[in-house]
Protein backbone atom coordinates (compact mmCIF):
# COMPACT_ATOMS: atom_id res chain seq x y z
CA UNK A 1 0.00 0.00 0.00
CA UNK A 2 0.90 3.53 -0.43
CA UNK A 3 1.52 3.96 4.01
CA UNK A 4 3.55 1.28 3.34
CA UNK A 5 5.56 2.45 0.45
CA UNK A 6 6.05 5.73 2.22
CA UNK A 7 7.20 4.22 5.91
CA UNK A 8 9.91 2.51 3.42
CA UNK A 9 11.17 5.61 2.25
CA UNK A 10 10.98 7.35 5.33
CA UNK A 11 13.15 4.31 7.01
CA UNK A 12 15.33 4.68 4.00
CA UNK A 13 15.79 8.15 4.39
CA UNK A 14 16.61 8.20 8.31
CA UNK A 15 19.04 5.29 7.55
CA UNK A 16 21.13 7.96 4.79
CA UNK A 17 21.13 10.85 7.25
CA UNK A 18 22.63 8.31 10.40
CA UNK A 19 25.37 7.50 7.89
CA UNK A 20 26.08 10.80 7.38
CA UNK A 21 25.86 12.71 10.51
CA UNK A 22 25.51 8.98 12.75
CA UNK A 23 23.01 8.10 15.00
CA UNK A 24 22.92 10.89 18.04
CA UNK A 25 22.80 13.47 14.44
CA UNK A 26 19.43 12.29 13.81
CA UNK A 27 16.66 12.63 15.80
CA UNK A 28 12.60 12.09 15.02
CA UNK A 29 11.43 12.13 18.52
CA UNK A 30 8.62 13.92 19.35
CA UNK A 31 10.45 16.45 22.08
CA UNK A 32 13.54 17.43 19.49
CA UNK A 33 11.11 18.12 16.88
CA UNK A 34 8.46 20.44 18.66
CA UNK A 35 11.27 22.18 19.97
CA UNK A 36 12.70 22.99 16.77
CA UNK A 37 9.00 23.75 15.04
CA UNK A 38 8.55 27.04 16.71
CA UNK A 39 10.67 30.20 17.29
CA UNK A 40 9.77 33.40 19.59
CA UNK A 41 6.77 34.33 17.57
CA UNK A 42 3.17 33.67 17.46
CA UNK A 43 2.72 31.60 15.36
CA UNK A 44 1.96 28.21 16.45
CA UNK A 45 5.01 25.22 16.16
CA UNK A 46 5.21 23.39 12.63
CA UNK A 47 7.39 20.46 13.84
CA UNK A 48 9.81 18.85 11.23
CA UNK A 49 9.74 15.36 10.43
CA UNK A 50 13.05 14.64 11.71
CA UNK A 51 15.74 17.13 12.88
CA UNK A 52 18.97 16.77 11.99
CA UNK A 53 22.74 17.89 13.61
CA UNK A 54 25.63 18.35 11.30
CA UNK A 55 28.81 18.63 12.55
CA UNK A 56 30.43 20.26 9.02
CA UNK A 57 29.41 22.17 5.93
CA UNK A 58 30.53 18.49 4.55
CA UNK A 59 27.76 16.83 5.98
CA UNK A 60 25.39 19.53 5.57
CA UNK A 61 25.90 19.25 1.72
CA UNK A 62 25.85 15.27 2.05
CA UNK A 63 22.46 15.67 4.08
CA UNK A 64 20.86 18.27 1.64
CA UNK A 65 21.61 15.76 -1.65
CA UNK A 66 19.80 13.18 0.36
CA UNK A 67 16.57 15.90 0.80
CA UNK A 68 17.08 17.40 -2.91
CA UNK A 69 17.42 13.27 -4.25
CA UNK A 70 13.96 12.57 -2.25
CA UNK A 71 12.54 16.26 -2.42
CA UNK A 72 12.02 16.73 0.90
CA UNK A 73 12.01 20.54 2.41
CA UNK A 74 15.12 21.53 4.48
CA UNK A 75 14.34 23.95 7.25
CA UNK A 76 17.95 25.67 8.54
CA UNK A 77 17.57 26.04 12.72
CA UNK A 78 19.84 28.40 15.02
CA UNK A 79 19.06 29.86 18.07
CA UNK A 80 15.07 29.62 17.65
CA UNK A 81 14.47 33.33 18.63
CA UNK A 82 13.15 34.85 15.42
CA UNK A 83 10.56 36.67 15.88
CA UNK A 84 8.40 35.83 12.30
CA UNK A 85 7.81 32.20 12.31
CA UNK A 86 10.83 31.58 10.28
CA UNK A 87 11.50 28.24 11.59
CA UNK A 88 8.39 26.51 11.23
CA UNK A 89 8.42 23.08 8.66
CA UNK A 90 4.64 24.12 7.11
CA UNK A 91 5.18 21.30 5.01
CA UNK A 92 7.53 18.34 7.04
CA UNK A 93 10.49 17.81 6.04
CA UNK A 94 14.16 18.17 8.06
CA UNK A 95 15.45 20.44 10.21
CA UNK A 96 18.58 21.46 9.83
CA UNK A 97 19.71 22.14 13.41
CA UNK A 98 23.19 23.71 13.13
CA UNK A 99 24.19 24.51 16.86
CA UNK A 100 27.04 21.88 16.94
CA UNK A 101 29.41 23.45 14.09
CA UNK A 102 30.28 26.08 17.03
CA UNK A 103 33.86 27.09 15.81
CA UNK A 104 34.99 30.16 15.80
CA UNK A 105 37.27 30.33 12.45
CA UNK A 106 40.25 32.37 10.71
CA UNK A 107 40.21 35.27 13.27
CA UNK A 108 42.49 38.46 11.63
CA UNK A 109 43.12 40.95 14.25
CA UNK A 110 45.02 43.13 12.19
CA UNK A 111 42.33 42.69 9.48
CA UNK A 112 39.40 43.14 11.57
CA UNK A 113 37.52 40.39 10.83
CA UNK A 114 36.53 36.83 11.93
CA UNK A 115 34.74 34.06 10.48
CA UNK A 116 32.25 32.02 12.59
CA UNK A 117 30.20 28.82 11.93
CA UNK A 118 26.44 28.67 12.36
CA UNK A 119 26.43 27.74 16.73
CA UNK A 120 28.35 30.54 17.62
CA UNK A 121 26.44 33.30 18.88
CA UNK A 122 27.13 36.95 19.22
CA UNK A 123 27.95 36.72 23.17
CA UNK A 124 29.75 33.58 22.33
CA UNK A 125 32.08 35.52 20.01
CA UNK A 126 32.50 38.61 21.89
CA UNK A 127 33.67 36.51 24.97
CA UNK A 128 35.96 34.83 22.63
CA UNK A 129 37.18 38.58 21.18
CA UNK A 130 37.48 39.29 24.57
CA UNK A 131 41.41 39.78 25.32
CA UNK A 132 41.75 41.19 21.34
CA UNK A 133 40.48 44.87 21.84
CA UNK A 134 38.28 43.97 19.12
CA UNK A 135 34.21 43.76 19.41
CA UNK A 136 31.48 42.35 17.42
CA UNK A 137 28.81 45.43 17.53
CA UNK A 138 24.94 43.91 15.77
CA UNK A 139 23.36 42.99 19.39
CA UNK A 140 19.76 41.99 18.72
CA UNK A 141 17.95 41.38 21.86
CA UNK A 142 18.40 37.64 22.05
CA UNK A 143 21.66 35.82 22.13
CA UNK A 144 21.30 34.84 18.68
CA UNK A 145 23.01 32.77 16.16
CA UNK A 146 25.19 34.95 14.06
CA UNK A 147 24.42 33.23 10.88
CA UNK A 148 21.10 33.24 11.69
CA UNK A 149 21.22 37.02 12.24
CA UNK A 150 22.39 37.51 8.62
CA UNK A 151 19.99 35.38 7.48
CA UNK A 152 17.21 37.60 8.65
CA UNK A 153 19.50 40.87 8.60
CA UNK A 154 19.18 41.60 12.15
CA UNK A 155 20.15 44.53 14.02
CA UNK A 156 19.76 45.94 17.63
CA UNK A 157 20.80 48.92 19.74
CA UNK A 158 24.61 49.78 17.90
CA UNK A 159 23.05 50.28 14.20
CA UNK A 160 22.70 53.29 14.10
CA UNK A 161 26.87 53.56 14.30
CA UNK A 162 27.69 50.28 13.18
CA UNK A 163 25.39 49.27 10.48
CA UNK A 164 22.94 45.76 10.27
CA UNK A 165 24.00 42.80 9.43
CA UNK A 166 23.98 43.43 5.92
CA UNK A 167 27.12 45.99 6.09
CA UNK A 168 28.47 43.57 8.63
CA UNK A 169 29.32 40.55 6.91
CA UNK A 170 32.13 40.36 3.92
CA UNK A 171 31.34 36.83 2.57
CA UNK A 172 29.02 33.99 3.34
CA UNK A 173 29.61 29.96 2.97
CA UNK A 174 26.01 28.85 1.43
CA UNK A 175 24.78 24.80 0.66
CA UNK A 176 22.14 24.76 -1.68
CA UNK A 177 18.93 23.00 -2.09
CA UNK A 178 21.11 20.61 -4.30
CA UNK A 179 24.05 20.28 -1.97
CA UNK A 180 26.29 22.16 -4.16
CA UNK A 181 29.05 24.78 -1.70
CA UNK A 182 28.95 28.25 -2.55
CA UNK A 183 31.10 30.94 -1.28
CA UNK A 184 29.46 33.82 -2.42
CA UNK A 185 32.52 36.63 -2.59
CA UNK A 186 35.41 33.78 -3.00
CA UNK A 187 36.50 31.11 -1.16
CA UNK A 188 38.61 32.88 1.45
CA UNK A 189 38.50 36.18 0.22
CA UNK A 190 37.55 39.45 2.36
CA UNK A 191 38.59 42.20 1.27
CA UNK A 192 37.24 45.58 3.24
CA UNK A 193 34.96 46.19 -0.02
CA UNK A 194 34.56 45.12 -3.44
CA UNK A 195 32.88 46.05 -6.77
CA UNK A 196 33.40 42.63 -8.33
CA UNK A 197 30.02 41.26 -9.71
CA UNK A 198 26.63 40.41 -8.20
CA UNK A 199 26.66 41.13 -4.98
CA UNK A 200 25.53 37.48 -4.23
CA UNK A 201 26.53 37.90 -0.29
CA UNK A 202 23.78 40.84 0.43
CA UNK A 203 21.32 38.13 -1.43
CA UNK A 204 21.53 35.49 1.00
CA UNK A 205 21.77 38.45 4.21
CA UNK A 206 18.04 38.37 4.74
CA UNK A 207 16.89 35.21 2.85
CA UNK A 208 15.42 33.54 5.58
CA UNK A 209 16.55 30.30 4.79
CA UNK A 210 14.91 30.41 1.56
CA UNK A 211 17.57 30.62 -0.91
CA UNK A 212 20.09 27.94 0.54
CA UNK A 213 21.57 27.13 4.40
CA UNK A 214 24.32 29.41 5.75
CA UNK A 215 27.33 27.27 7.10
CA UNK A 216 30.01 30.26 7.48
CA UNK A 217 29.82 33.85 8.04
CA UNK A 218 32.81 36.06 7.78
CA UNK A 219 32.53 39.23 9.50
CA UNK A 220 33.42 42.82 9.57
CA UNK A 221 35.12 43.05 13.49
CA UNK A 222 35.61 46.91 15.54
CA UNK A 223 38.24 48.16 17.61
CA UNK A 224 36.58 48.46 21.33
CA UNK A 225 36.20 51.92 22.16
CA UNK A 226 38.71 54.21 24.63
CA UNK A 227 35.62 54.97 26.49
CA UNK A 228 31.88 54.19 26.23
CA UNK A 229 29.16 56.13 28.63
CA UNK A 230 25.59 55.96 28.81
CA UNK A 231 23.36 58.33 30.14
CA UNK A 232 19.52 58.14 30.47
CA UNK A 233 16.72 61.41 29.56
CA UNK A 234 13.60 61.49 30.31
CA UNK A 235 10.91 63.89 28.32
CA UNK A 236 7.68 65.64 28.96
CA UNK A 237 6.43 64.14 25.77
CA UNK A 238 6.85 61.38 23.38
CA UNK A 239 7.03 64.23 20.69
CA UNK A 240 9.69 65.93 22.41
CA UNK A 241 11.95 62.63 23.00
CA UNK A 242 11.62 61.72 19.77
CA UNK A 243 12.24 65.02 18.10
CA UNK A 244 15.34 65.52 19.93
CA UNK A 245 16.97 61.78 18.16
CA UNK A 246 16.13 63.72 14.56
CA UNK A 247 17.74 66.88 15.70
CA UNK A 248 20.61 64.93 17.59
CA UNK A 249 21.25 63.15 14.05
CA UNK A 250 20.86 66.16 12.67
CA UNK A 251 23.62 68.26 14.07
CA UNK A 252 25.90 65.40 13.17
CA UNK A 253 26.47 63.85 16.65
CA UNK A 254 28.12 60.47 15.63
CA UNK A 255 26.42 58.75 18.74
CA UNK A 256 26.48 54.86 19.27
CA UNK A 257 22.89 54.02 20.57
CA UNK A 258 19.68 56.11 20.77
CA UNK A 259 16.78 54.22 21.90
CA UNK A 260 13.01 55.33 23.02
CA UNK A 261 11.09 53.78 25.78
CA UNK A 262 7.40 54.83 26.62
CA UNK A 263 5.91 55.37 29.61
CA UNK A 264 4.78 52.20 29.39
CA UNK A 265 7.85 50.69 28.52
CA UNK A 266 9.51 52.45 31.28
CA UNK A 267 7.38 50.87 33.97
CA UNK A 268 7.91 47.33 32.78
CA UNK A 269 11.62 47.88 32.88
CA UNK A 270 11.42 48.97 35.87
CA UNK A 271 9.16 46.51 37.71
CA UNK A 272 10.63 43.29 35.65
CA UNK A 273 14.63 44.55 36.68
CA UNK A 274 13.96 46.35 40.01
CA UNK A 275 14.79 49.60 38.73
CA UNK A 276 13.67 53.29 39.45
CA UNK A 277 13.80 55.58 36.05
CA UNK A 278 10.78 57.99 36.15
CA UNK A 279 8.17 56.95 33.70
CA UNK A 280 7.32 59.25 31.17
CA UNK A 281 8.74 59.10 27.51
CA UNK A 282 12.94 58.04 27.66
CA UNK A 283 15.93 58.13 25.61
CA UNK A 284 18.93 55.42 26.52
CA UNK A 285 21.79 56.99 25.00
CA UNK A 286 25.59 55.88 24.70
CA UNK A 287 28.60 57.49 23.02
CA UNK A 288 31.75 55.83 22.31
CA UNK A 289 35.07 57.65 21.13
CA UNK A 290 38.13 59.40 22.66
CA UNK A 291 37.62 61.11 25.85
CA UNK A 292 38.29 64.70 24.09
CA UNK A 293 35.34 63.52 21.46
CA UNK A 294 32.87 62.31 23.68
CA UNK A 295 32.93 66.22 25.56
CA UNK A 296 32.17 67.06 22.17
CA UNK A 297 29.03 65.06 21.24
CA UNK A 298 27.66 64.77 25.09
CA UNK A 299 27.50 68.68 24.91
CA UNK A 300 25.92 69.47 21.85
CA UNK A 301 23.24 66.37 22.99
CA UNK A 302 22.71 68.05 26.93
CA UNK A 303 22.03 71.15 24.76
CA UNK A 304 19.41 69.56 22.08
CA UNK A 305 17.95 67.49 25.03
CA UNK A 306 17.22 70.28 27.46
CA UNK A 307 15.39 72.62 24.54
CA UNK A 308 13.08 69.81 24.14
CA UNK A 309 12.44 70.26 28.20
CA UNK A 310 14.31 66.89 29.03
CA UNK A 311 15.80 66.37 32.00
CA UNK A 312 19.48 66.26 33.64
CA UNK A 313 21.18 63.16 32.38
CA UNK A 314 21.68 60.34 34.42
CA UNK A 315 24.93 59.11 33.84
CA UNK A 316 26.17 55.31 33.88
CA UNK A 317 29.98 55.41 33.30
CA UNK A 318 31.55 52.46 34.66
CA UNK A 319 31.25 49.17 33.07
CA UNK A 320 28.30 47.41 36.16
CA UNK A 321 26.08 50.73 35.41
CA UNK A 322 26.26 50.70 32.13
CA UNK A 323 25.52 46.44 32.14
CA UNK A 324 22.32 47.01 34.19
CA UNK A 325 20.94 49.83 31.75
CA UNK A 326 21.58 47.87 28.44
CA UNK A 327 20.27 45.01 30.46
CA UNK A 328 17.20 46.54 31.14
CA UNK A 329 16.54 47.60 27.34
CA UNK A 330 17.64 44.34 25.92
CA UNK A 331 15.31 42.83 28.38
CA UNK A 332 12.13 44.90 27.14
CA UNK A 333 10.37 41.75 25.26
CA UNK A 334 10.29 39.39 29.21
CA UNK A 335 9.30 42.79 30.73
CA UNK A 336 6.57 43.43 28.58
CA UNK A 337 5.50 39.96 28.50
CA UNK A 338 5.45 40.25 32.60
CA UNK A 339 3.01 42.74 32.54
CA UNK A 340 0.25 40.23 31.80
CA UNK A 341 1.52 36.93 33.08
CA UNK A 342 0.54 34.03 31.32
CA UNK A 343 0.07 35.90 27.76
CA UNK A 344 1.86 35.80 24.38
CA UNK A 345 3.83 38.82 23.16
CA UNK A 346 3.94 39.98 19.23
CA UNK A 347 6.66 42.68 18.38
CA UNK A 348 5.78 45.15 15.38
CA UNK A 349 9.43 45.92 13.58
CA UNK A 350 8.29 48.82 11.33
CA UNK A 351 10.88 51.04 10.17
CA UNK A 352 10.44 55.17 8.49
CA UNK A 353 12.78 57.43 7.37
CA UNK A 354 14.06 59.66 10.76
CA UNK A 355 12.19 62.62 9.78
CA UNK A 356 8.88 60.71 9.63
CA UNK A 357 9.55 59.38 13.25
CA UNK A 358 7.46 61.71 15.58
CA UNK A 359 4.71 61.63 13.15
CA UNK A 360 4.46 57.68 13.22
CA UNK A 361 5.30 57.39 17.43
CA UNK A 362 2.65 59.72 18.45
CA UNK A 363 -0.47 58.20 15.84
CA UNK A 364 0.65 54.40 16.98
CA UNK A 365 0.41 55.25 20.76
CA UNK A 366 -2.98 56.76 20.11
CA UNK A 367 -4.19 54.05 18.24
CA UNK A 368 -3.13 51.97 21.11
CA UNK A 369 -4.73 53.81 23.28
CA UNK A 370 -8.20 54.37 21.02
CA UNK A 371 -8.25 50.14 20.59
CA UNK A 372 -7.36 49.27 24.33
CA UNK A 373 -4.29 47.20 23.65
CA UNK A 374 -1.80 46.41 25.57
CA UNK A 375 1.46 47.80 23.39
CA UNK A 376 4.82 49.13 25.10
CA UNK A 377 6.86 50.68 22.51
CA UNK A 378 10.39 50.39 22.62
CA UNK A 379 12.84 51.72 19.66
CA UNK A 380 15.55 51.89 17.92
CA UNK A 381 14.67 55.56 16.99
CA UNK A 382 18.19 56.27 15.56
CA UNK A 383 17.51 54.39 12.36
CA UNK A 384 13.74 55.17 12.68
CA UNK A 385 12.85 51.75 13.89
CA UNK A 386 10.30 51.01 16.48
CA UNK A 387 9.04 47.62 18.16
CA UNK A 388 5.50 47.77 20.13
CA UNK A 389 5.56 45.28 21.80
CA UNK A 390 1.96 44.07 21.84
CA UNK A 391 0.81 41.64 24.74
CA UNK A 392 -2.15 39.76 24.07
CA UNK A 393 -4.12 36.59 25.05
CA UNK A 394 -3.90 34.45 22.23
CA UNK A 395 -7.42 32.32 23.31
CA UNK A 396 -9.47 35.84 23.37
CA UNK A 397 -10.65 35.81 19.24
CA UNK A 398 -11.91 39.75 19.64
CA UNK A 399 -8.32 40.58 20.89
CA UNK A 400 -6.69 39.09 18.74
CA UNK A 401 -8.73 40.15 15.55
CA UNK A 402 -7.67 43.74 17.48
CA UNK A 403 -4.39 43.35 17.27
CA UNK A 404 -3.94 42.07 13.72
CA UNK A 405 -6.04 44.76 12.08
CA UNK A 406 -3.64 47.22 14.44
CA UNK A 407 -0.46 45.51 12.97
CA UNK A 408 -1.73 46.04 9.56
CA UNK A 409 -2.74 49.84 10.22
CA UNK A 410 0.42 50.25 11.66
CA UNK A 411 2.22 48.65 8.60
CA UNK A 412 0.56 50.46 5.92
CA UNK A 413 1.25 53.63 8.20
CA UNK A 414 4.89 53.20 7.89
CA UNK A 415 4.75 52.02 4.02
CA UNK A 416 2.81 55.58 3.44
CA UNK A 417 5.56 57.84 4.98
CA UNK A 418 8.09 55.91 2.66
CA UNK A 419 9.22 53.25 5.41
CA UNK A 420 9.55 49.45 5.75
CA UNK A 421 7.06 46.91 7.76
CA UNK A 422 9.63 45.03 8.66
CA UNK A 423 13.32 46.65 10.04
CA UNK A 424 15.14 43.67 11.51
CA UNK A 425 12.85 40.78 12.16
CA UNK A 426 12.29 40.01 8.82
CA UNK A 427 9.06 39.03 6.87
CA UNK A 428 8.59 34.84 7.71
CA UNK A 429 5.29 33.60 7.64
CA UNK A 430 3.28 36.78 8.70
CA UNK A 431 4.35 39.78 6.17
CA UNK A 432 4.66 38.37 2.56
CA UNK A 433 1.26 40.13 1.58
CA UNK A 434 2.64 43.35 3.37
CA UNK A 435 6.29 42.28 1.10
CA UNK A 436 4.44 42.81 -2.14
CA UNK A 437 2.85 45.84 -1.07
CA UNK A 438 6.34 47.18 0.28
CA UNK A 439 8.34 46.26 -3.54
CA UNK A 440 5.68 46.11 -5.92
CA UNK A 441 5.00 43.51 -8.18
CA UNK A 442 8.25 43.38 -10.49
CA UNK A 443 10.43 43.52 -7.48
CA UNK A 444 8.32 40.16 -6.27
CA UNK A 445 8.69 38.52 -10.14
CA UNK A 446 12.35 39.25 -9.66
CA UNK A 447 12.78 37.44 -6.34
CA UNK A 448 10.93 34.90 -7.28
CA UNK A 449 12.88 34.41 -10.50
CA UNK A 450 16.09 34.36 -8.27
CA UNK A 451 14.32 31.71 -5.96
CA UNK A 452 13.40 29.18 -9.17
CA UNK A 453 17.12 29.67 -10.22
CA UNK A 454 18.37 28.57 -6.88
CA UNK A 455 16.10 26.76 -5.66
CA UNK A 456 13.92 25.22 -8.31
CA UNK A 457 12.24 22.40 -6.57
CA UNK A 458 11.46 24.54 -3.71
CA UNK A 459 12.79 22.77 -1.04
CA UNK A 460 14.48 25.53 0.98
CA UNK A 461 12.03 26.98 4.11
CA UNK A 462 9.11 26.43 1.48
CA UNK A 463 6.17 28.89 2.19
CA UNK A 464 8.26 31.96 3.74
CA UNK A 465 9.18 35.50 2.44
CA UNK A 466 7.23 34.97 -0.93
Amino acid sequence: TGDQRHAGKHSRVISAFRSVSGDEGVSVGSAVREQHGRDESVHICRPPDVVVFPRSVEEVSALAKICHHHQLPMIPFGTGTGLEGGVGALKGGVCFSLRKMEQVLDLHQEDFDVTVEPGVTRKGLNSYLRDTGLWFPVDPGADASLCGMAATSASGTNAVRYGTMRENVLNLEVVLADGTVLHTAGKGRRPRKTSAGYNLTNLFVGSEGTLGIITKATLRLYGIPESMVSAVCSFPSVQSAVDSTVQILQAGVSIARIEFLDDVMINACNRFNNLSYAVTPTLFLEFHGSSKSMQEQVSITEEITRDNGGSDFAWAEDEETRGRLWKARHDAWYAALALRPGCKAYSTDVCVPISRLPQIIVETKEDLIRNNITGPIAGHVGDGNFHCLIVLDPNDPDEVQRVHSFTERLARRALAMDGTCTGEHGIGLGKRALLREEVGPSAIEVMLGLKASLDPKNLMNPGKVL
